[in-house]
């Protein structure tokens, strides 16, 4: 699947405003239908989370954990991190997005998006 980031002020604007949510204690989600092949990814990371470093590298990670998950294409996804994720580590920001996803019903069938992954 091709994944992409969102770039634009606008693209966010109209997430955060049209876009459902799905919360967890770590991390909310808010996805939009984008009427695309591909789906994109941002991530709001604000100074109540931390330090620039740790901001930081919460970002990297997510943008890896993004990376390997199966979604479905046509998606604009916002991924905003709460300030409980500092302490946390990537199996855990691991299982918070993937249920976030699950949830949302934004993840492909696990056979097909697994097999394409190590083929």
């Amino acid at each position: 699947m091709n994944l992409k980031a969102l770039t634009q002020r606008a693209q966010y604007s109209l997430v955060y405003r049209d876009g459902r949510t799905w919360v967890d204690n770590l991390l909310v989600m808010k996805a939009l239908p984008n009427e695309l092949s591909w789906s994109r990814c941002g991530f709001s990371v604000t100074k109540k989370v931390g330090k620039a470093v740790q901001r930081n590298h919460l970002k990297r990670l997510l943008k890896e954990i993004t990376r390997l998950q199966p979604m479905k294409p046509g998606w604009d996804i916002v991924f905003i991190v709460r300030p409980t994720a500092v302490d946390t580590g990537y199996h855990q920001l691991e299982k918070a997005v993937t249920g976030l996803l699950a949830q949302a019903q934004l993840l492909e069938d696990n056979d097909k998006g697994i097999s394409s992954r190590f083929n």
